[in-house]
């Protein structure tokens, strides 16, 4: 996009609907520009009447006149920086709102394969320097252009041969602004990206702070959030040192025009085209019109920062989502539950030329029944979980749900009907209240607790200090393994949905919360379409179909005894992990 599109964008989208308050920012900065030329040009008669006639009759008024524009210039700005401030804010909270509905209803492989660090990144520095491109900066643009051209009506009414020579400082401020505003929308981007790098890391370590103790890699770490901190450190003084050239630059144009302007003067006085009065107050317009100048004179670079800003921003927001419904979807009517794989092909990245993660694909799960996935690691067991919900879509051939394609239906009326009960169990820094809750916001307390004691979870729940209502730290921290999942089976039970998928559900768990989750599971999947995936060939032993799956295809399927005698792989499992028993 160019920097004229993503002006127009953001006033289209964000700035237009607060027009009205700009506006009002507007009157106030009129009144600010008006009080500060007032300033400048009552030292003309103070001058003449007072000091120099001996005018007694003002020796009053004008005092009173320049504390009046004084006020009004200071109350005037007050409530214009106030105006903005609102409008800044606003603008900031719906920007923000935008990158989270973008995200929020992106496809899973859009989140997949984002950095957690560059969307805080985003969602945080990037939002807030962008506000600062529709607040302070429009609210200077409009206040100090009027400031300097109330300012200069004076300086031209007091003497229009200086206000000729004062003049020559503002191209050449806008010049110098220009270049330096190029170079701050590179480095602004920059750093951008080491911020991103930064926060990443930082949550990486937070993440696997036990993993970097075990392995006793504190200075390894140190040292390369060090160096990281080193690229943000140089990239934020390579910002700042652009921001202070502009005052020597400034300050040097300052003295050469003031220089040239007590020559010239000088001898306008001497041969009596100027009065001392009329140059006392041009002088003093001057001097004021130094701060918008300066401001605007640094405008660029502030614009050229938002408008970085705005450049990785906007594609967030922009995001095509691929997996949405249909035009003419229909809602899924659940009869038995039944699912089907024809021919179904997969990859996750469609212009790759690398193999299909699955091949072929051809499985039957009967409704109101248990089926099983068996296979290596990466064999595309949870792939094939993964379509049925349309976490991502299939590559080629149909999926149906009684019938009906998974393609045609609405998302929505789809995913109502299915759980989820993965081995990574995800949980909310919340009470365990709202974390069962999260599958039915309506639920009363009864059937929370109902559901919490078929999963056994209310066991541990009952002798927390809180019970229901005890924080259990950012994803569970501070429940073992096995609560967690049987939390992630309650909160599936509040959802009553016809399809249930299990993904290695009972995985890393002592003997005793397996059987009692295992008792959990059959409640929750009695009666359910239920694909389960489990390494475990004991917990699948009463699945009344079973796939096996090697490198994406289906190379065997049956019930327990029927694969024990057909298929070398199943058997080659089911004999290893009798030799472990």
């Amino acid at each position: 996009m160019t920097n004229k599109e993503i002006i127009i964008r953001l006033y289209k989208n964000y700035t237009s609907k607060y027009l009205n308050r700009i506006l009002i920012a507007g009157f106030y900065s009129i009144l600010v520009a008006g009080s500060t030329s007032a300033v400048a040009y009552l030292l003309d008669p103070a001058i003449k009447k007072i000091f120099v006639d001996k005018d007694e009759t003002l020796i009053y008024l004008i005092p009173i006149a320049i504390i009046l524009a004084f006020s009004t210039k200071g109350i005037s700005l007050y409530l214009a920086k106030v105006t903005m401030i609102h409008v800044a804010e606003d603008v900031k909270k719906n920007i923000q709102l935008d990158m989270m509905a973008s995200l929020i209803n992106a496809d899973t492989k859009v989140i997949d394969n984002q950095h957690t660090g560059k969307i805080v990144s985003h969602i945080n520095h990037d939002a807030g320097v962008i506000i600062n491109l529709l607040g302070v900066v429009l609210l200077n643009l409009i206040k100090d252009s009027l400031t300097l051209f109330g300012l200069i009506f004076v300086m031209f009414y007091q003497n229009w041969k200086l206000s000729l020579i004062a003049l020559i400082m503002i191209p050449l401020a806008s010049y110098a602004a220009q270049k330096l505003g190029k170079r701050m929308g590179k480095i602004s981007t920059k750093g951008m990206e080491n911020a991103s790098f930064l926060n990443t890391h930082l949550l990486e370590i937070f993440k696997n702070h036990k993993l970097m103790k075990i392995f006793q890699r504190e200075n390894y770490e140190y040292v390369r959030i060090d160096d990281k901190l080193e690229h943000v450190k140089n990239t934020t003084k390579k910002m700042q040192k652009i921001f202070v050239k502009v005052s020597p630059i400034m300050e040097s144009l300052t003295g050469i025009m003031i220089a040239l302007l007590i020559f010239y003067s000088g001898k306008l006085i001497i041969n009596r085209e100027i009065d001392i009065n009329n140059f006392f107050s041009f002088l003093a317009a001057m001097m004021l019109a130094y701060q918008p100048v300066r401001s605007l004179s640094t405008l660029n670079m502030a614009i050229q920062a938002g408008l970085s800003a705005a450049r990785r921003i906007l594609p967030v927001i922009d995001q095509k989502i691929e997996i949405n419904d249909d035009i003419n979807c229909k809602d899924l009517v659940v009869k038995n539950g039944e699912i089907n794989f024809n021919n179904v092909d997969f990859k996750y990245d469609l212009s790759s030329e690398n193999l299909n993660i699955l091949n072929k694909i051809n499985i039957n799960i009967s409704g109101g029944k248990m089926t099983a996935l068996v296979g290596h690691s990466g064999s595309g067991k949870s792939t094939i979980l993964n379509l049925i919900p349309r976490f991502y879509n299939a590559t080629a051939g149909e999926i149906k749900i009684d019938n009906q394609p998974i393609n045609n239906l609405s998302i929505n009326s789809l995913r109502k009907e299915i759980s989820l009960v993965s081995q990574d169990t995800t949980l909310f820094d919340d009470t365990i209240k709202n974390n069962i809750a999260y599958a039915n916001l309506n639920a009363t307390d009864e059937e929370i607790i109902e559901v919490a004691k078929k999963s056994f979870a209310s066991e541990f729940i009952e002798k927390l200090p809180n019970r229901y209502n005890s924080l259990i730290g950012e994803n569970g921290l501070r429940l073992s393994g096995g609560e967690k999942q049987r939390i992630s089976i309650a909160r599936a039970m509040l959802k009553k949905s016809s399809i249930i998928l299990l993904d290695e559900a009972t995985s890393s768990l002592d003997a005793d919360t397996e059987q009692k989750i295992q008792k959990a599971l059959t409640l929750l999947t009695k009666n359910k379409t239920t694909v389960v995936i489990a390494h475990r060939l004991s917990t699948i032993l009463s699945s009344d179909q079973i796939y096996v799956i090697d490198s994406g295809k289906v190379i065997a399927n049956g019930n327990h005894n029927e694969l024990l005698k057909n298929s070398s792989v199943y058997k080659n499992f089911y004999d290893k992990q009798i030799t472990k028993n």
